[in-house]
């Protein structure tokens, strides 16, 4: 067997009230004034409230900064950085979806670090030589089920007005994560698919991925699309299903370590640029290009593709290649069945935007080194057209 290694976030409680799952995380890091990073969709939904008075109850000191943006622009992490450091904050805690979770692991590093942004982007690029003391204890309570930041060393940020970039390094898992599906019961609809597609994404790469598959990542992988596969469908068709909202809490959270540990490749690739340029969320930007690129990925590597259609697709059979089909044929159904629109000119992309956005996809090099197909510039501009 190949050696590797695996790495996740060390607490990690599920079902409980979020409120007070965190409190008593919290209490145990001796941390007196603590800023909560969101934004003010979660604010405005009522869902930080409860959670700020919780602490504060504990005699904490609380600052709640929601000026979280999706995509987070990088001056917006260092304005959130720079509100850390005034309030003298102890302890970060993320509450909200990816781009909050980000955020926030940014903050928790970044109040410590002499090393400035621009230098850590990549993999494994923080210098911890010049973070003094290690980051602030980082907490993380995902009011989504879908990007899996909570148990992530990934944050995505903003760079100028149109390219995305990633800070990846151990330094950013979070010191634990609190998983409540009721802080999810509200999600639109729309929400719910573009999230839930997202984690099938982040399994599906995870499983394929070229460069560090694990036995456990792919027994998470796997784990998480059986939970996803079957709570999106009940979670569209009742919001207030708890079970199947903390299916897709779970799947999505398993999701997060395997690819964590195996990383994603090609979908992410060419769903970056889309939604850096029209700002298209990233649940959806991934659900449009994630069949063409399955596709392509399928006429030179089926096997891994049958293996998950063997996994999901009752009475799968036949080759490699027809049953990779098969798993492929079965995810659009499942984007349709949840009613998202996965073509690109429904986002006001045309044809004449197809050739800038190959070019900065093929800039995602940590990503595209990942898939188990070479790609190029005229293979990912035939991709975004037949995603068109």
């Amino acid at each position: 067997m190949t050696a590797f290694s695996f790495q996740t976030v060390p607490s990690i409680k599920f079902g409980e009230p979020a409120a007070e799952a965190l409190a008593a995380m919290v209490s145990g890091f001796g941390a007196n004034r603590l800023m909560i990073v969101s934004d003010r969709g979660v604010v405005g939904a009522g869902l930080v409230e409860p959670v700020q008075r919780s602490l504060t109850e504990l005699g904490l000191t609380v600052l709640v900064h929601d000026d979280v943006e999706a995509d987070p622009p990088e001056a917006k992490v260092l304005e959130a950085v720079a509100a850390a450091q005034e309030f003298g904050a102890e302890a970060i805690v993320g509450l909200g979806g990816g781009s909050p979770m980000d955020t926030a692991k940014l903050v928790a590093l970044l109040c410590r670090a002499r090393q400035p942004l621009s230098e850590m982007y990549g993999v494994a690029q923080v210098d911890r030589a010049q973070v003094p003391g290690g980051r602030l204890p980082l907490f993380q309570v995902p009011t989504t089920a879908g990007t899996g930041s909570e148990v992530t060393p990934i944050a995505i940020v903003t760079v100028g007005a149109e390219i995305k970039l990633g800070v990846v390094d151990p330094i950013l898992y979070a010191d634990g994560a609190v998983l409540d599906p009721s802080l999810t019961a509200g999600l639109p609809p729309h929400v719910t698919a573009h999230t839930g597609i997202d984690a099938m994404v982040h399994a599906i790469e995870a499983f394929t991925t070229k460069i560090r598959k694990n036995p456990l990542s792919d027994g998470l992988a796997q784990q998480a699309l059986m939970r996803l596969a079957r709570g999106l469908p009940r979670a569209m068709a009742n919001g207030m299903d708890l079970t199947a909202r903390g299916d897709m809490l779970l799947g999505a959270m398993l999701a997060g370590q395997a690819f964590a540990n195996a990383p994603v490749a090609a979908v992410h690739a060419l769903a970056y640029p889309i939604g850096a340029l029209f700002h298209v969320p990233h649940g959806l930007s991934n659900t449009q290009v994630l069949a063409p690129v399955l596709r392509f990925n399928a006429e030179t590597h089926p096997t891994l593709y049958a293996e998950l259609a063997d996994l999901l697709v009752p009475g799968s059979s036949g080759s490699d290649a027809v049953r990779a089909g098969q798993f492929i044929d079965f995810m659009e159904r499942l984007t349709d069945d949840c009613g998202v629109n996965p073509r690109l000119r429904e986002v006001g992309i045309s044809h004449n935007d197809l050739p800038k956005l190959a070019e900065d996809a093929m800039k995602q090099t940590r990503l595209l080194q990942n898939n188990q197909r070479d790609m190029t510039y005229q293979d990912a501009l035939d991709i975004y057209t037949k995603a068109l």
